[in-house]
């Protein structure tokens, strides 16, 4: 399959390492331009991209970049790119890096803020995985300890594009529900940044109270804040 990659962090540059040894032909791209991402695309056989040119690559497109970052995207991104591309979304929103973003501090999902960004429907997985467990955690069906993944959609043919992907992925898929269920899988949330299998996958989605969000995200925040902070010149 043609799949498209906008953003080289650890996030999408773990997926494309993954998905360029399954056999896809991939197109990635950054904020810098394709000429800083050659090396990379030659060492797994991808194509260095603009960020434009990922997103009319493929049947697959995936969004991984910064929430700050969606709004730097062109307007028209994917104006012309065909209905049926499904288009995923990895980000997560941290205030400290982020900024403060009105709509979502004031309940939207953060997913179906990037979709009216986008001006496209999402679908939102691969948020809750650490990039190193995309990399080295992938398993067969059945295998004993294999992790699982959310993925939440509105569309059921989207989904279900998704969810096959994280199976094949090595990871087990669970069926989060619709976009707006997925503040059930935003950080913070009882299942973000656990190694949980199916089963207790389902179980901490179900634990999330939606009462909590601001708790969950300022909790996850203040855990990020080292993380995301400048070193020091």
């Amino acid at each position: 399959m043609n799949i498209g990659i906008i953003g080289s962090g650890m996030v999408g540059s773990a997926l494309a390492r993954r998905l360029a040894r399954l056999g896809h032909r991939l197109s990635i791209s950054n904020s810098r331009g394709p000429d800083t991402l050659r090396q990379f695309a030659g060492e797994i056989d991808a194509t260095a991209a603009t960020t434009s040119d990922a997103a009319r690559s493929g049947g697959i497109v995936i969004v991984a970049i910064p929430e700050r970052a969606v709004m730097d995207l062109p307007k028209d991104l994917f104006a012309g790119v065909a209905a049926d591309t499904v288009v995923i979304d990895t980000g997560n929103y941290y205030p400290s890096r982020d900024g403060q973003i009105a709509a979502i501090d004031a309940g939207q999902t953060e997913s179906r803020w990037v979709s009216e960004r986008l001006g496209r429907p999402v679908v939102k997985a691969f948020n809750t995985i650490y990039f190193k467990n995309v990399l080295e955690k992938g398993a067969p069906p059945g295998a004993a300890g294999r992790l699982a993944v959310p993925v939440a959609a509105d569309g059921r043919g989207e989904r279900e594009t998704v969810l096959q992907l994280v199976d094949d992925l090595g990871f087990d898929p669970v069926d989060a529900g619709g976009l707006d269920d997925s503040w059930r899988q935003q950080p913070g949330t009882p299942c973000y940044g656990k190694e949980l299998e199916a089963p207790g996958l389902k179980e901490a989605l179900a634990a999330a109270e939606r009462n909590r969000i601001a708790e969950y995200r300022k909790a996850a925040d203040d855990a990020a804040r080292a993380f995301f902070r400048p070193p020091p010149r």
